[in-house]
């Protein structure tokens, strides 16, 4: 009972804490707080983030604004054609002492911090994309057959601009499945759009506040998994998972536009960032509602549409939807 009790204190404390997260984010991030619940939700439950949107929409002010509120030490890297592995790993350099020795020191690269910005990232080629893979996975990289472990948290967040094409390289399969959501970044609305105008063009910048640090990240990611879940909302998610795989038993709208659908990886994810969802809302666990909000952000990047469905103008995110009104549909009646 006591640790029952113990639980529910600290969920409520961390709450607490994510509330003014939320509020120190928002003075220099306006008008996003979806956008911001999301990136939050990404870094509470440990794992990485693509945001996709237009030039011009702030992402990389998010993310530099949450190394200071999340108290990570955080780099940026452009993507660009030209970029080498090296340039993202670091590199071994030959080094000459006094006495004419030489020795091999190891120079770290920007992947050495907690919080990387991985700025268009689809613009490299997949050979310096491929240097992020056991980063993001592993938490370390191996260079010159040393492993070598990264920052503490390590996070990815990423950005990608879903209009410009010409010149990029876009991620395999692969590496989407790495990245816990994907976060679709709109343009703001008019009364936040004025409120960004106000903001930007004086002569001063909203200053933020260091509100976690690394290790209360730490330790909030660590929290997040003892929150319980409901056998209801584990069925939901297994079957919603399920569904989006165009096998024989999938529904007709799964069957007749995607190509391939979310592996075991997706559950996962949204075993987590449901917790996180019903954690931001101020709940002790979370509900079917959390399911459907998470289910775009999590399974839109590993599901693809067939050449037909994108000829007919289907989009992944309303066949998300479809096939979590089914489930929910579905659970109700049980």
């Amino acid at each position: 009972m006591t640790n029952a009790t113990d639980l529910v204190a600290d969920i409520e404390t961390l709450g607490g804490k994510l509330a003014e997260a939320r509020a120190s984010i928002a003075k220099r991030f306006i008008g996003q707080d979806a956008v911001v619940d999301l990136t939050l939700t990404a870094l509470i439950c440990g794992g990485h983030a693509v945001l996709v949107g237009l030039p011009g929409l702030g992402k990389t002010r998010l993310v530099d604004t949450l190394s200071t509120v999340m108290g990570l030490n955080g780099n940026r890297i452009q993507f660009t054609p030209d970029l080498m592995p090296a340039d993202i790993l670091g590199s071994e350099v030959l080094d000459q002492a006094a006495d004419g020795t030489r020795a091999f020191r190891f120079i770290e690269g920007p992947v050495f911090c907690q919080l990387l910005m991985a700025d268009e990232i689809n613009r490299a080629s997949p050979r310096t994309q491929s240097a992020l893979l056991q980063a993001m996975q592993e938490k370390e990289v191996t260079i010159a057959g040393e492993h070598r472990p990264l920052g503490t948290p390590f996070h990815v967040l990423a950005t990608q601009n879903p209009i410009e094409q010409e010149g990029t390289y876009p991620l395999p399969e692969a590496q989407l499945d790495r990245f816990l959501v994907q976060i679709d970044v709109p343009y703001p609305d008019r009364d936040a759009e004025r409120d960004i105008l106000l903001a930007t063009t004086g002569t001063t910048d909203e200053a933020v506040n260091a509100v976690f640090s690394a290790q209360e990240l730490l330790d909030a990611q660590t929290l997040l998994r003892r929150m319980p879940v409901g056998e209801n909302i584990v069925e939901m998610i297994l079957d919603l998972v399920r569904s989006c795989r165009p096998d024989a038993d999938a529904p007709d709208i799964i069957r007749q536009n995607v190509g391939w659908g979310p592996g075991p990886r997706a559950a996962q994810a949204l075993m987590l960032t449901v917790r996180a969802s019903a954690l931001l809302d101020g709940r002790l666990a979370p509900s079917t509602e959390d399911v459907r909000r998470m289910a775009i952000p999590v399974l839109e990047h590993r599901m693809a549409l067939t050449f037909a469905a994108r000829a007919r103008g289907e989009t992944i995110q309303n066949v998300i939807n479809t096939a979590a009104t089914l489930i929910t549909k579905v659970e109700a009646a049980a």
